[in-house]
């Protein structure tokens, strides 16, 4: 428990904003109190936006591999030797290629057990496409590396936690999608997490519909009793506190997803919208359902303002926070169920 966690981070488009918000969070010492990070990239991409950034007091310490990392430092892993043209607001094949480097390796480390935690910077979905990248984005990339049948997208602040049923699909496909199978596995995946991860002993989760108003008892289409009520239903036969379906417009306007420890949404912009309106700088994307701890910063590459030095880090330091407290969960309930307390009956007889 009093080792210091080992933080990988994926430096994503090296056009973007990723760097900036990287090296303005490693720039507070506070970090290094609570984790040791390892930043995979290489340093002169580094130094270039360090520059840009005139934070000239950080200087990353250069390692082969994760055991050599030093602590209370920024440690830096060159992920490739040739020198890359950096084109700051630009979308290039340059910044997708370098962005897969950075996540390749970090992703085996992380597999490996190397690493305890990998945060990702943000990539560009589009120019990172090539025969070793065919997903829509890291969730799903992620998902086939651990080898997981689910995952969830799960976006989480202080005062909201959203998940999704569908995630990277095309908004026409999103109603076929949904299953009564696909939703009660996701409440099961999300319920998991609460419990596991957020350590919330009885989460109650709020269940969106996906048609106007819920379908207003069918009028408006047939999902909500067809597919998502019998959902919930089943959940509930599991134990797990699922209510719903609600409407979402007003759901998320008159304040009533504060009385629960989470919502699942039906499909990617119902859930990320409302979550990117209430807690945009605040939130973040936590992978739930891997055997490792992947989050990020809600926010994109932001090419309209790379390289301007106008990049807010809140979002990718609450990022690298929740995963160093997601790491510390799982570590002391895998220790807490290592060795449980003897249960012993109390005896009527008392002295």
């Amino acid at each position: 428990m009093s080792e210091k966690i080992k933080v990988g981070i994926s430096i994503g488009d090296v056009n973007g904003i990723g760097l900036e918000i990287i090296l303005k969070t490693l720039a507070d010492n506070h970090i290094y109190e609570y984790c040791t990070p390892i930043v995979y990239g290489h340093t002169k991409v580094a130094s270039f936006h360090r520059r840009a950034t005139h934070i000239n007091e950080l200087n990353f310490q250069v390692i082969n591999d994760p055991s050599q990392a030093q602590h209370k430092k920024p440690n830096m892993i060159n992920c490739w030797d040739e020198d890359v043209k950096i084109e700051p607001g630009t979308v290039t094949e340059t910044g997708g290629k370098y962005a897969f480097k950075s996540l390749e390796r970090a992703t085996f480390d992380l597999k490996e057990g190397y690493i305890d935690a990998l945060v990702t910077a943000p990539i560009n979905k589009d120019n990172i496409q090539s025969d070793q990248f065919n997903f829509p984005g890291h969730t799903e990339y992620l998902q086939e590396r651990d080898g997981a049948a689910e995952s969830l997208m799960f976006l989480v602040s202080d005062t909201l936690r959203v998940g999704v049923v569908t995630g990277h699909i095309p908004i026409a496909k999103v109603s076929e999608s949904i299953t009564t199978e696909k939703i009660l596995a996701k409440l099961k995946l999300m319920n998991h997490s609460l419990q596991n991860d957020f350590w919330i002993r009885k989460p109650k989760i709020a269940v969106l519909g996906l048609n106007p108003h819920a379908s207003d008892n069918g009028l408006i289409g047939n999902e909500e009793k067809d597919t998502i009520i019998p959902a919930i239903e089943e959940a509930r036969n599991n134990d797990i506190l699922a209510f719903g379906p609600y409407p979402a417009d007003g759901f998320f306007a008159n304040g009533t997803y504060l009385q629960f420890d989470a919502v699942l949404a039906m499909y990617h912009d119902q859930g990320l919208i409302p979550f990117k309106q209430i807690a945009f700088e605040s939130g973040v994307n936590f992978t739930a359902g891997l055997s490792f701890v992947r989050t990020s910063p809600d926010h994109g590459t932001a090419y309209d303002i790379a390289g301007k030095n106008m990049a807010s880090e809140i979002s990718f330091r609450e990022a690298l926070f929740t995963a160093i407290h997601i790491v510390k969960h799982r570590r002391e309930t895998l220790e807490l169920n290592e060795n449980p307390l003897v249960f012993t009956k109390l005896s009527r007889d008392r002295d």
